[in-house]
């Protein structure tokens, strides 16, 4: 790792610290704030990989997850109303969606990085996001995984309601998913922007 990486640690951290913050934010009834903040990781990877390669992507992503066990660390200490801030599943589920997804990023972005410069990031972040969205919500809420914490009490996640309020009736994590996926694939096209922008600045730099 060089001093050229540092910045894409340095902002995988940011964005990692941001998101365990303003996850404890609602907005609107289906997301937090920390929904839109998150997906922003996945520009860093692209970034990454676009202009130093799959090895310092990786260490990047590595880098964001050390700092992500290390804020559930911290927010399992913060008692809330209901509880600590972060519980043993929510942990798990973080911690394995962030290190799958993003290491799935890094592994079909450099299989498409040879065609047009859209394709890799957008195709690579699209599976990804859901990838993170599946694996979190899942693991964290789901009444079928409820042997992973069995004093964590996620009946108030798996109380039937319509989704996202017009929809058929589904357990309420499925909602908060389904809203957390669309604000993804949504972030990944208009993240095309500021990764072309930023790649072309980079790679313009002399070495």
């Amino acid at each position: 790792m060089t001093r050229a990486h540092l910045p894409g640690i340095l902002a995988m951290a940011a964005i990692v610290v941001a998101s365990n913050i303003l996850v404890q934010f609602l907005f609107g009834q289906w997301l937090t704030w920390g929904a839109f903040t998150y997906p922003l990781a996945f520009l860093v990877t692209d970034v990454m990989n676009r202009v130093y390669g799959t090895g310092p992507a990786r260490k990047v992503v590595l880098a964001g997850f050390a700092v992500g066990v290390l804020c559930s660390l911290v927010g399992s200490q913060i008692q809330g109303e209901f509880g600590p801030l972060v519980t043993l599943r929510i942990a798990m589920g973080s911690g394995l969606a962030f290190l799958t997804a993003q290491l799935l990023d890094v592994a079909i972005f450099d299989r498409l990085r040879a065609g047009r410069w859209w394709r890799a990031p957008l195709v690579s972040t699209l599976v990804g996001s859901t990838v993170d969205t599946a694996i979190f919500f899942t693991v964290a809420f789901s009444a079928s995984l409820a042997v992973l914490e069995p004093a964590n009490d996620v009946a108030w996640a798996n109380e039937a309601l319509p989704l996202l309020g017009a929809g058929p009736a589904v357990p309420l994590w499925v909602s908060l998913a389904v809203a957390d996926w669309m604000v993804k694939l949504s972030l990944a096209l208009i993240a095309l922007v500021p990764f072309r922008l930023i790649v072309a600045r980079l790679t313009a730099r002399p070495a």
